[in-house]
């Protein structure tokens, strides 16, 4: 087991980058930050836990031989795990890339940006930009995105509780699920997967949408002649998707 400390009395940007395992982040009141490495030991002594600057990284040697390796990307898997334990400021940024691990996060976060190939992402609480997530085989929950949301996965599922910007997003067997959106663009493609969107009361909606071999349903009037109606905010909605139904629903 490893532990370090670090004085941040500023929100930082946390860098992540494990091949498999498991990884727990959590924002906190107070000027520290810490890291809680456990795993095996020829693993632990191949990890990087610095503070550069603004950024704490938490890095494992990508050509580090420990045990039985198997090459994803640029990283070589032994047969044991890491278990990443952090704690930052409130506001932080985390910055995650992960082969298998799992990821964790509670808390109120500035943006996110997370890459993985297998593993599962979930965000209890706010993100207060911008994030964006690519998987892999790997489910990813998110709680409330106060910017833009951008998306590419391939057979992982996505659900979102609300957006408050943007949503690009790309499918190849995975479904979306947007619990609630209220204004700007959503721009889905998707393959063999299903898409939910949900509108919020007020909300003019411009619904663009199509699917080859499935269903096209809305509890909200459909067209761009619903623009017109009433001055609340607009939602712009373009979907395609191929073997997967498209579904816009009222937000609860």
């Amino acid at each position: 087991m490893t532990e370090r400390t670090f004085h941040t009395p500023e929100p930082i940007e946390l860098e992540v980058k494990v091949p498999a395992g498991d990884v727990e982040i959590e924002t906190v009141d107070g000027d520290e930050s810490s890291v809680l490495l456990e795993g095996p030991e020829r693993l632990l002594e191949h990890t990087r836990v610095e503070l550069v600057g603004n950024r704490l990284i938490v890095e494992v040697a990508p050509k580090s031989p420990f045990g039985i390796t198997i090459m994803v990307g640029d990283w070589h898997i032994g047969r044991g795990g890491l278990h990443v334990r952090a704690r930052v400021p409130h506001g932080s940024r985390p910055d995650l890339s992960t082969a298998s691990a799992d990821m964790q996060l509670r808390g109120r976060f500035a943006s996110l940006r997370a890459k993985t190939a297998s593993g599962d992402l979930s965000v209890d609480g706010r993100i207060e930009h911008d994030a964006a997530v690519k998987t892999v085989s790997g489910d990813a929950r998110l709680g409330t995105v106060g910017g833009s949301l951008t998306v590419q996965s391939v057979s992982g599922d996505v659900t979102a509780g609300s957006v408050d910007g943007d949503v690009h997003a790309k499918f190849v067997s995975g479904d979306l699920r947007l619990d609630h959106a209220r204004e700007g663009n959503v721009t889905v493609q998707s393959v063999s997967g299903d898409i939910e969107i949900g509108v919020a009361a007020g909300t003019n909606l411009d619904v663009d949408a199509g699917s080859v071999s499935g269903d096209l349903t809305s509890e909200v009037p459909l067209g761009s002649d619903t623009v017109a109606i009433g001055e609340g905010p607009l939602l712009v909605v373009r979907g395609k998707t191929v073997s997967g139904d498209f579904r816009v629903f009222r937000a609860a």
